[in-house]
């Protein structure tokens, strides 16, 4: 009859717990769980800083006894990585662009053919433009010179 009247019905479980609260053991496994997978976390990072403090005692007089050896060798073998890594790059990059010019001289409009013809047709205005102009003032430089 409670719910008839609008009025929520409560468990004896609510009762005792609190409305919306879970249970005391449920909240105690939670809690047990937590501080057993922080406490192993917190274990793990404590080892891993002994064992880099350890490693760093032992590997560094040996980086100091063989550092004339050991610089000069990674220096030389970044200067090779890097240098295959650019030559890749640029064979990569001449591969694309020919496999672009291929495709723009066999009639196949690649990406970007029409900004290209575009700028093509602006430039061989402007040269038309600056060879007219360039004939006037020729043109004026002889008429001026005869007139003188």
């Amino acid at each position: 009859m409670a719910d008839y009247y609008g009025q929520p019905q409560h468990t004896q479980h609510q009762f005792l717990h609190g409305a919306g609260q879970q249970p005391r053991s449920h909240q105690m496994v939670k809690a047990a769980t937590a501080v057993t997978a922080g406490g192993s976390l917190l274990l793990l990072s404590g080892l891993t800083l002994a064992a880099t403090v350890i490693a760093l005692t032992i590997a560094t007089p040996v980086l100091v006894i063989f550092s004339p050896v050991i610089v000069p060798a990674v220096i030389t073998l970044f200067l090779l990585f890097s240098g295959f890594l650019a030559s890749g790059g640029f064979g990569v990059a001449a591969i694309s662009v020919l496999s672009w010019i291929y495709r723009y001289v066999t009639g196949k409009r690649p990406p970007g053919a029409d900004q290209l013809e575009q700028a093509r047709r602006k430039l061989a205005t402007k040269a038309g433009e600056m060879k007219d102009k360039a004939q006037e003032f020729g043109q004026q430089h002889i008429t001026g010179t005869h007139q003188t």
